[in-house]
């Protein structure tokens, strides 16, 4: 029981990541018919947002010591934070909690990125072939790509959580196991309330506010949405800076996690259009049950007793997976009827 709820946890961590990809990829599709192969390198802009506040917390001012001296009688370097040395407590807060002061500037910096991508070159490919689509945006993602490795190297770059939550969390004592039986890292599971948070968020949003449901029945039916006087372009393109932002959120908080580098938002791209296919094209609530699902399996299928019977089966459970519902049901677990079948 320990082992199968630590691989659930392990499973709604990655599951979490997927999953709003996935849900920002089926925004896309779902509201201008694009198939955005940019995405990914939009979840590395906020990875990469994160880095960069985290670095400029962590500028120092070095000042040499009147009356310290080192072991070879030099003066003593005296390093103090720049934020610290002009905002005193506050700036030792700012640096300790970059990461999450990076959401709240990532979110105006995502908004934007996704709107001038979205203006400036997706709206001239809405009535071309999926093929010039994928195209288009798979060149922009190593545009981006390369921007990145060119500023920033091409080697991982560590983030660490903040200290309050860089920790173990005793889950099992949490949910009345016994305590020490499943431990578990603080941050994954903060990653995930977040990422429920956000989900939850976008979900609400479409189908509460006057905006999300006029989206919703563009979505449905664009033409007759524009018939009754309203501009549903301007709703959609605002829809992809929506997209581009849960995108860019969602690698702001992994970077704990994981450390980034250029190519990561390709080594997310690929698995999260196979979670938006097994989910339904253009299916919202396909690609975040999918996103969960898919992680869960991928994480029962790392467990070193599942490896030894079938080697290698962790790096290619969900493409089986995507195989055999892509042959059964081609529309996907909760796609729409039509979409994705001959």
């Amino acid at each position: 029981m320990d082992a199968i709820l630590l691989q659930i946890l392990n499973g709604l961590d990655k599951g979490s990541a997927y999953a709003m990809i996935a849900l920002g990829l089926t925004l896309i599709f779902g509201t201008l018919g694009v198939v955005n192969f940019a995405h990914g390198a939009l979840f590395m802009l906020g990875a990469f947002c994160a880095v960069s506040i985290d670095k400029l917390f962590s500028m120092e001012m070095v000042a040499l010591s009147a009356t310290e001296t080192t072991a070879w009688g030099t003066p003593l370097e005296i390093r103090t934070l720049y934020v610290e040395a002009w905002f005193g407590d506050f700036g030792q807060w700012l640096n300790e909690w970059s990461v999450l002061v990076s959401i709240l500037l990532a979110i105006p910096f995502m908004l934007l990125v996704g709107l001038v991508m979205e203006r400036g070159l997706i709206r001239h490919f809405y009535k071309r072939p999926h093929a010039d689509q994928i195209l288009v945006t798979f060149g922009l993602a190593i545009v981006l790509q390369e921007i990145i490795k060119a500023f920033f190297g091409a080697n991982p770059i560590p983030q660490p959580a903040p200290d309050a939550l860089s920790g173990m969390a005793d889950f099992g004592a949490a949910v009345g196991m016994q305590a020490g039986a499943v431990v578990y890292p603080m941050w994954r599971l903060v990653y995930f309330l977040f990422a429920a948070a956000v989900i939850g968020a976008v979900f609400s949003f479409l189908q509460f506010t006057t905006f999300g449901m006029v989206v919703r029945a563009g979505m449905a039916d664009r033409e007759t949405v524009g018939l009754l006087g309203i501009n549903i372009d301007r709703r959609f393109t605002m829809m992809f800076g929506l997209a581009a932002c849960v995108a860019g959120l969602a690698g702001v908080m992994y970077t704990p996690i994981l450390s980034p580098d250029y190519h990561l938002g390709m080594d997310f791209l690929v698995l999260s259009f196979v979670v938006v296919v097994v989910g339904g094209m253009g299916s919202l609530p396909g690609a975040v049950a999918a996103g969960f699902l898919l992680g869960i399996l991928q994480s029962f299928a790392s467990m070193n007793e599942v490896k030894q019977l079938l080697p290698g089966i962790d790096q290619i459970i969900i493409y089986l997976v995507a195989v055999v519902i892509l042959l059964t049901r081609p529309r996907g677990l909760l796609g729409r009827k039509g979409v994705m079948e001959a």
